[in-house]
């Protein structure tokens, strides 16, 4: 039965999305479905940038090393990025890649793209040259802003960008000099930016190999950014009523990569409107993460589950005062259930989060908070409130009764719009009503929290990133060597799950794992790469349509490598 917890929540929400209230909600048309909307959301994240960098101008917004800067100081570094982007002949909906590891200067340039009328273009930091060149011309990127590690990778590599250059760890006037530097940027124009115009680009691993570029315009990533801030005040407003706000200035330590979802949306996106400072760190080290959280009084922290729990267990755990955080949240992969009161006890004076949603939801789904992820750590939580309409679906695409598996399904404002250039997957995924079909396997329980139990997609999720099973196995069939292999994934302690691969080499030929893996290590981004290469000297099982039997080969593997 639900909680009294729940009960509060819902409540709470009540009250937030009531007529005349700042949550008040109406709706939108699209697929002949009218979809739920806030009636004072902004027409573009322009305007809600300008707007909350304005409202909070005097706050402080970023801390990366020694550089810091307000809310409105990084609004005025985004203007004359936008002016220079725009004196290059950046025009509305032009496509702008940002290939780059997490640093104050991302986020500068990242808001200049927006502000100039571009669709800001998340390229994988994590990359090979190749892959990011496919991303590049896949959605025909005009220009690229990209750091000097990702630029060295396209050396030699034909596409179709304009290279500039950036760099971290420096101001914005020194760091983003390169894009700055061109004639008529102070007397250009900005745009008008409207709710229709084509905002983001992220790109998402399917279980058809290459990866799809996931388009959404302003109306989506808007609503998805406020969905987030909805929670967020949820929340407060129950802390208020418990005495349990600290009235201090929200902070979060940035450990996710902006180039997804969760830490371009929750994360990064949802700051402007609660007025969040943003510390970011240029990889994850447990200790260092301690270290920021009691000198800069964080008081969230966002991760692949595996963070917080290193976090928790760590020998130099009680060295560090962490009392300042209250939520730790997990997302990219589920957390397993024993974790979540171990964190708990380690860290009694914040709580384990856990939220659900995908990249083509503008990171929008459900979540699950306090003592009633406690309750139910199994779970992702209930649907949140008041944009996202959730369904488990049959695969006609009819509803299934509640408590019975089928295929998670979410409609809402915040959904993307398609796959650049991909309309079969588009058709795919997108139900003529508007259901994103997610591939994910749940079920909803009599309190409506949702239970995921499996994917229909053969895609391996290690630490929060997204790996095609056929894209691997496409990767080792390069070899001339090959004459069968599958790649699957196992379950881990540490990142949720890794990749296995299994080959069979040609008649009259012998190839070891260690030659294998330097030659896959050259083709694909090292976090896809197998942890381990199994030689079969027979063929593989196969399936009655003569397709390699995945299922088969995964669980005898995984009688080998898994603990009894």
């Amino acid at each position: 039965m639900a909680t009294a917890l729940d009960d509060k929540l819902a409540a709470i929400m009540d009250a937030l999305t009531a007529p005349g209230a700042p949550l008040e909600t109406g709706t939108y048309e699209r697929y002949g479905v009218e979809l739920t909307t806030l009636k004072a959301a902004p027409p573009s994240m322009f305007h809600l940038m300008a707007h909350y960098c304005n409202e909070h101008k005097d706050k402080e917004f970023l801390v990366d090393g020694d550089v810091r800067m307000t809310f409105g100081e990084t609004f005025q570094a985004a203007m004359a990025v936008a002016k220079a982007l725009v004196a290059r002949g950046v025009n509305k909906g032009d496509r702008v890649g940002l290939a780059a590891r997490n640093s104050a200067n991302w986020i500068i340039a990242y808001m200049g793209i927006i502000s100039a009328g571009g669709c800001a273009t998340l390229l994988n930091g994590w990359w090979s040259g190749e892959e990011l060149a496919e991303g590049i011309d896949l959605v025909e990127c005009k220009l690229l802003i990209a750091d000097r590690q990702r630029a060295a990778r396209l050396d030699g590599i034909d596409h179709g960008a304009e290279v500039l250059l950036f760099d971290h760890d420096t101001a914005w006037q020194q760091g983003l000099g390169p894009v700055l530097d061109v004639e008529g940027a102070a007397d250009a124009t900005l745009p008008e930016i409207g709710p229709d115009d084509l905002a983001t680009v992220l790109y998402t691993s399917g279980s058809t190999g290459k990866s799809k570029g996931a388009y959404s315009d302003h109306r989506a990533v808007v609503h998805g950014t406020l969905s987030y801030a909805a929670q967020s005040l949820m929340v407060l407003q129950h802390f208020e009523s418990t005495g349990q706000a600290t009235g201090v200035q929200p902070s979060a330590l940035v450990n996710v990569p902006l180039f997804h979802v969760t830490g371009e949306v929750p994360l990064f996106l949802q700051s402007f409107a609660i007025g969040r400072k943003l510390v970011l760190t240029p990889k994850w080290d447990p200790v260092e993460a301690m270290r920021l959280i009691q000198d800069e009084k964080i008081t969230y922290f966002v991760g692949v589950p595996l963070m917080s729990y290193e976090m928790a267990t760590h020998p130099d755990r009680d060295k560090y005062d962490l009392s300042s955080c209250q939520g730790f949240a997990a997302g990219g992969a589920p957390r397993p259930v024993d974790h979540v009161t171990k964190i708990k006890e380690k860290m009694p004076d914040g709580f384990p989060l856990l939220g659900y949603g995908l990249t083509e939801t503008n990171g929008v789904g459900c979540g699950n908070f306090n003592e009633n992820y406690l309750a139910k750590p199994g779970s992702t939580g209930r649907p949140s409130r008041p944009l996202v309409d959730l369904a488990i679906l049959d695969d006609d695409g009819n509803p299934l009764p509640q408590g019975e598996m089928g295929e998670i399904s979410i409609r809402s404002i915040c959904n993307f719009l398609g796959y650049w250039n991909n309309e079969k997957a588009t058709k795919e995924a997108i139900m003529p009503d508007g259901y994103f079909r997610t591939g994910d396997l749940g079920y909803l329980d009599e309190d409506d929290y949702l239970f995921i139990v499996d994917r229909k997609k053969d895609i391996i999720i290690r630490g929060g990133e997204n790996i095609s099973c056929l894209e691997v196995e496409q990767a080792i069939y390069g070899h001339d060597d090959i004459a069968e292999c599958s790649c699957f994934g196992l379950p881990d302690d540490r990142y949720g799950e890794l990749p296995y691969a299994v080959y069979l080499a040609k008649d009259g030929k012998s190839l070891s794992e260690e030659e294998l893996r330097e030659y896959v290590e050259g083709r694909i981004a090292k976090f896809k790469v197998p942890v381990r290469f199994f030689e079969e000297k027979q063929s593989l099982p196969r399936l009655g349509t003569a397709k390699i039997d995945r299922r088969v080969l995964r669980d005898q593997y995984a009688k080998e490598v898994l603990p009894e």
